[in-house]
């Protein structure tokens, strides 16, 4: 971590370091009494995006290490400020009451936010859909998935890059899944106009993906959807539900069905007439 030195570690920090593996590319907050603590580098990224002060806490002998912190009930003010910065964050709540803990608080993380990922209404926007995307990328066509995790809208399709690119200009997703192995491609063709984040190619695959949407909805077959057949929009959609089980959201009860989309029910706009209108705002501001 930057400006740290690691010497011996106190349990506290010990504690911290192990549960901070699980999602190292994510703002940890790591709950200590009534506080949200975070350290290190999350420390000095919080106090950048939220305004507040950094100091150092120690962390063994001659060692320190940068940390910042807000009350927990501010949770609900300061955590919409780091998801609209394009900040993943975990949240580490304390499992026990500290008063009955033989040794160190039993901690770990309960929920996973990212900018496409939240049913907190502080950090949705209310007045419209809050879109998770998925990306998978063949060599001249594309599939894609959209998922409105607070309504529970469910949406896939399959065409020409063009066409995809469309439908991301469109639909403005908080955030875009997409295959490490495809960053290239996806930064030819869809630019950096989206918070995303990368998945392991092993995700993006016909079979998985079929299993977990016919699992999902409890199904033998996707024909009743009318999607059978359009397999890279159903790895997408595949990915999307992986994306939820490993950010923790398991309320997804609400989420009964998935459509095609229907190129007649939308007014399209490329990308060009829509950042002239200035229809949508940065995700980053």
């Amino acid at each position: 971590m930057k400006g740290s030195k690691k010497y011996v570690e106190t349990p506290l920090m010990k504690q911290y370091y192990n549960i901070k593996e699980k999602h190292p590319d994510a703002i940890l907050l790591f709950r200590v009494g009534d506080f949200y603590e975070t350290f290190g580098e999350d420390a000095i990224r919080s106090s950048e995006i939220l305004g507040i002060t950094l100091t150092r806490r120690a962390n063994g002998a001659a060692s320190w290490v940068e940390l910042a912190g807000f009350p927990h009930h501010a949770l609900d003010n300061y955590l919409p400020k780091l998801v609209r910065a394009g900040q993943r964050v975990a949240i580490c709540e304390q499992l026990e009451d500290p008063k009955l803990a033989k040794k160190i608080v039993k901690r770990d993380i309960t929920e996973l936010v990212t900018p496409g990922v939240s049913l907190n209404d502080n950090v949705l926007e209310n007045k419209e859909n809050n879109f998770l995307a998925a990306v998978h990328i063949h060599k001249t066509i594309s599939g894609v998935a959209f998922l409105d995790i607070s309504t529970g809208e469910f949406l896939v399709a399959e065409g020409s890059h063009t066409y995809i690119d469309q439908l991301l200009s469109n639909f403005a997703p908080k955030e875009v899944l997409f295959e490490k192995g495809k960053t290239e491609d996806y930064r030819q063709r869809y630019g950096s106009r989206y918070y995303n984040y990368k998945l392991d190619d092993w995700i993006f695959r016909i079979d998985a993906a079929n299993d977990r949407l016919l699992k999902h909805f409890g199904t033998r077959s996707l024909k009743g959807f009318g999607i059978h057949g359009l397999d890279y929009a159903i790895i997408a959609a595949g990915a999307i539900l992986y994306y939820l089980d490993i950010t923790q959201h398991e309320k997804t009860g609400h989420i009964t069905g998935i459509s095609r989309i229907e190129e007649d029910k939308y007014v399209w706009l490329d990308r060009f007439t829509i950042r002239n209108l200035e229809l949508f705002a940065s995700p980053f501001q």
